[in-house]
């Protein structure tokens, strides 16, 4: 019988980020953003699949893998690492991905976070918001901001995760950790009981639904200093999306809300680096001035772009200023990111290309396709 242990030391052994665990491939690793096969354990079987599902799921998770075809739990290997755990089926089988999460916590500059994002872990109460799609580091740049208030500020700091990723222990802050369906029913209900936990940041790991968001956003307003994650990419459509998540006669009410509370959005991607040895992120960064407070109220948020574009300042940069200074310091490849860059065109005039005649019209769909040839 295989024995999950040594899937997981080749996982940590090789910096792998995550293991796919499938009937009928051998075992998957992504290596800085790649897949790689680990051939030499041979191509899985059904019976295989689930003797290493057993070997890892909690007792408590069974019922739900049987009632809802798929559980989420964080699973501990020892002393080297923790690991996201997601088991499902598929195709009748059982599945497994594992997320490492590693122990060690990074600092702002390891990220490549400017001082202007610190500066939001200073702020006595506002909404944070870092927001990209799934596996962009959201949860790493927010365990670095609470490991920073834990260091350097005396506050209780509770966080509502599904599940427990980075293990915080208290230093000059008592910090508080929380699971949904272990210490907590679901996120929503544990903002709401936070409140009487005398918190003063409180880190919401993912707001997932119109319940989530309207106490994360009330627990802002009450005076916390509030952090969570969406999945989106950009600050007009993390506005949007919040705002499009309420029925349309609240939607005042919570762009009001939202005006006055929230401090700032950022957006990441995590790109593989040039030379194929780890990945790096880019950060599109909106810090909430009063400008862009009006927007909000105003249903103007198609020009918050355009102050992030004239925000430096402030401590503002778009995404596309991010992957160019990547790509200047010989971090990022050229064709990585003209794939993820919003406008590729500009991005290729920052760089000191020519733009051919047939790549200025058509679609940014068809003008990044052009300009990745």
């Amino acid at each position: 019988m295989l024995d999950i242990k040594v899937l997981l030391d080749e996982i940590v052994d090789l910096g792998g980020s995550d293991l796919h665990i499938t009937v009928g491939d051998p075992p998957i690793v992504r290596i800085h953003g790649r897949l790689h096969r680990l051939e030499q354990y041979g191509v899985l079987d059904e019976q295989t699949t689930a003797d290493l599902v057993k070997q890892i799921i909690p007792q408590r998770c069974v019922e739900e893998l049987n009632d809802q075809r798929g559980v989420d739990f964080g699973f501990s290997y020892g002393d080297k690492a923790r690991f996201r755990v997601a088991v499902y089926y598929q195709k009748f089988c059982l599945g497994i991905t594992l997320r490492l999460i590693p122990y060690k916590l990074f600092s702002f500059e390891d990220l490549g976070l400017s001082q202007y994002v610190r500066k939001l872990c200073d702020a006595p109460r506002g909404l944070v918001l870092v927001t990209g799609p799934t596996g962009s580091g959201k949860t790493t740049t927010l365990a670095t901001m609470i490991d920073y208030i834990n260091i350097t500020h005396d506050r209780h700091i509770i966080t509502i995760e599904d599940p427990i990723e980075y293990y915080h222990k208290s230093k000059l802050s008592m910090v508080t950790q929380r699971q949904v369906f272990d210490d907590v029913p679901s996120f929503d209900v544990g903002v709401i009981k936070s409140l009487r936990q005398d918190p003063d940041v409180i880190l919401v790991g993912e707001m997932r639904d119109l319940k989530t968001i309207a106490a994360a956003v009330r627990a802002a307003e009450t005076g916390h200093l509030v952090f969570s994650t969406l999945h989106t990419t950009g600050a007009v459509r993390t506005v949007d999306r919040i705002v499009d998540v309420f029925p349309f006669d609240q939607q005042e009410q919570i762009r009001t809300q939202l005006a006055g509370n929230l401090l700032a959005v950022i957006s990441q991607l995590l790109l593989p680096n040039k030379d194929g040895k780890g990945r790096t992120a880019a950060f599109e960064v909106m810090i909430c001035t009063p400008a862009i407070m009006h927007m909000i109220r105003d249903r103007k948020t198609h020009s918050i772009f355009s102050a992030i574009q004239t925000g430096q300042q402030h401590g503002m940069q778009t995404l596309d200023d991010s992957l160019v200074r990547l790509y200047r310091r010989g971090i990022l490849d050229r064709r990585e990111m003209i794939r993820v860059c919003e406008q590729p065109l500009e991005v290729m005039q920052k760089i000191g290309e020519p733009i051919p005649a047939h790549m200025q019209t058509g679609t940014k769909e068809q003008r990044s396709n052009q300009a990745q040839k």
